[in-house]
């Protein structure tokens, strides 16, 4: 039996690379061990409902504050991804069938919880003739009919290796957000993200807009993987161009010694700079902090995305 705590069963991919030193994190970007007992009550609401959350499986440093307040992330289609992405810490390898009571499931937490906003996310499913696409609109509907207030924001993979049916399978769910990231500038993508393609996700971005001009589509990158500045206000134009409405831009952390080292540690006044310039360039939500993560404060960046378009059609 395959044991995911042991980083070499959860990482064999990775098991030929050389160790990279983990360096010591500035004080801008430490956080404190969680305790709370709405973590704890979070954590068990989880459990209980057999599911799998971003928010542990990547190591997310923001597990601690996001739970207390009874905000987490649900993974669907396992814990176990067919791509190994040299930053990214869920596990690789062969993935389990799909558990076809997981949207109801994953439907019952959010009613429970009572949550107002819900990201939901998955693994990579290369193994799956439409990349799980069915799977994410199942969980979609199911969350409509059980919690009918509730805005949804889904986190994709790219469906690479699917025929266009699959992602309109998807828009037509309706989400609220559509967010696919794209991780990193496309000169880092042979290293950083192998077996994505950077165009094919900025296409299946602005397909989304082409699909659903009302959707509201995000995407994010990490920064401190050793992209220059130019680089990522190059990413900021391109996703313009594909008409994408909100930006998260976050830190990279290395998870382990054989994940891609961290180049260097972005100070709090070059997110701010980046910032600007992503709002100077038409973005209507922007996210950029080094503790910025895809789903951090999710539910308050939809009502401030909401809020910023229906004031630019009130200006126009």
């Amino acid at each position: 039996m395959r044991d995911l705590k042991l980083p070499g069963q959860r990482h064999p991919e990775k098991a030929h690379r050389p160790d990279h030193a983990q360096p010591k994190k500035p004080d801008w970007i430490r956080v404190k061990a969680p305790t709370s007992q709405g973590y704890k009550d979070t954590r068990e609401i989880l459990k209980s409902n057999k599911l799998v959350t971003v928010c542990e499986e990547a190591g997310c440093p923001n597990v601690g504050e996001c739970w207390s307040q009874g905000h987490a992330t649900m993974m669907i289609m396992g814990e176990v991804c067919t791509r190994g992405c040299s930053f990214c810490n869920v596990a690789t390898g062969r993935p389990d069938a799909l558990d076809v009571f997981e949207p109801g499931r994953v439907a019952h937490a959010v009613q429970t919880l009572g949550l107002k906003h819900v990201v939901i996310t998955s693994v990579d499913r290369d193994d799956l003739e439409d990349g799980g696409a069915e799977h994410f609109a199942q969980t979609i509907r199911a969350v409509r009919h059980r919690a009918p207030d509730t805005t949804i924001e889904i986190l994709t993979p790219d469906f690479l290796k699917c025929r266009p049916e699959a992602l309109e399978k998807v828009v037509e769910a309706r989400p609220d957000v559509f967010n696919h990231n794209l991780e990193t500038v496309p000169g880092l993508y042979p290293e950083v993200r192998p077996g994505a393609r950077y165009f094919h996700s900025l296409r299946l971005l602005q397909r989304v807009k082409e699909l659903d001009p009302g959707m509201f589509t995000k995407s994010g990158i990490m920064v401190g993987l050793g992209e220059s500045a130019m680089e990522v206000k190059q990413v900021m134009d391109d996703m313009r161009a594909a008409d994408i409405d909100f930006l998260t831009i976050g830190q990279y952390l290395q998870p382990t010694p054989k994940h891609h080292a961290v180049d260097r540690f972005v100070t709090p006044d070059e997110f701010g700079e980046y910032e600007r310039s992503a709002y100077g360039k038409g973005f209507l939500m922007v996210s950029a902090t080094p503790l910025t993560r895809s789903s951090y404060h999710a539910g308050d960046d939809f009502a401030r995305l909401r809020a910023a378009r229906l004031e630019k059609l009130g200006r126009g």
